[in-house]
């Protein structure tokens, strides 16, 4: 039995095969797994928000902002050794868990973090393969490196793999 690597909530973590690696709470989170698809070393980053320009901290936890944990996410897999050509992505998470009679924008968190996490993801030229995003309900994911699939357990919706 191969060991699972835990990723936190704004944390990130690489993964080489047999083990799997995986995260939960995801709500308006969104969970980035990027993948060498022909050696299974795969990194996840739990991200929090879109954008670190939101921050006000001193000290800025790199991993809860999508413009900076995919990057960083990314620095790590190639010091592992990935081909950035043979990287994939998956992702899962970004729901809207409150509804808000306000139309404020701020306040659609699960929606932006998924839109930033895909503009990142293209602007590195990393294909998003899967996606499992949206709704009303919060999320963990596990990946496994030996198949390259991403198990989704949903709240109240049971279980999926993509």
């Amino acid at each position: 039995m191969s060991d699972v690597i835990k990723v936190g909530m704004a944390d990130l973590n690489v993964a080489t095969p047999p083990h799997s690696i995986r995260t939960s709470g995801l709500g308006s989170c969104v969970g980035v797994i990027i993948y060498d698809d022909r050696t299974g070393i795969s990194g996840m980053a739990h991200v929090m928000l879109p954008s670190s320009e939101l921050s006000s901290q001193q000290v800025l936890n790199i991993a809860k902002y999508a413009d900076t944990a995919i990057p960083d996410l990314l620095r790590r897999l190639e010091s592992k050794g990935v081909q950035k050509y043979n990287l994939k992505a998956k992702i899962a998470g970004g729901a809207q868990m409150f509804s808000f009679s306000t139309g404020n924008d701020l306040m659609r968190i699960g929606p932006r973090n998924v839109e930033a996490v895909k503009t990142i993801l293209n602007n590195l030229q990393i294909p998003i393969l899967a996606e499992d995003v949206g709704g009303k309900s919060g999320r963990t994911i596990e990946f496994s490196t030996l198949s390259k699939m991403l198990h989704i357990r949903t709240v109240n919706q049971g279980t999926k793999e993509i």
